[in-house]
């Protein structure tokens, strides 16, 4: 099983999942509002003429955890689903998961996701 944390514009949350939906991939998603920067370190505004550093951007993360068979296809589809082509597009990030229990039920690992 694989742990999958995708951090993403808060405007292309709608289009991730509907076609991690269409493709039958959100059995259980955790969605997050979290504020940061990648290597550009935030962005310059300006207001009523004066600039300033805004260092801190707002970010959606999701968390999937999914059958290692499902992998390629979620990348595939937070890709193209959030990409638009430009800095802050966001990151995805994979971890082996060890073990999962559904805590209602005692199932576990596939049968518990």
């Amino acid at each position: 099983m694989k742990h999958i944390k995708a951090v993403i514009q808060p405007d292309k949350l709608s289009d991730v999942r509907e076609a991690l939906d269409a493709a039958g991939c959100s059995g259980g998603i955790i969605i997050s509002e979290v504020m940061g920067h990648g290597n550009q370190k935030g962005i310059v505004q300006a207001w009523r003429g004066e600039k300033y550093q805004v260092d801190l951007l707002p970010k959606v993360m999701i968390d999937l955890v999914i059958r290692d068979e499902d992998l390629e296809t979620v990348k595939k589809i937070i890709i193209d689903s959030a990409r638009v082509g430009e800095f802050g597009d966001g990151k995805i990030f994979i971890y082996n998961v060890e073990s999962v229990i559904r805590i209602r039920t005692g199932e576990e690992d596939d049968d518990a996701l």
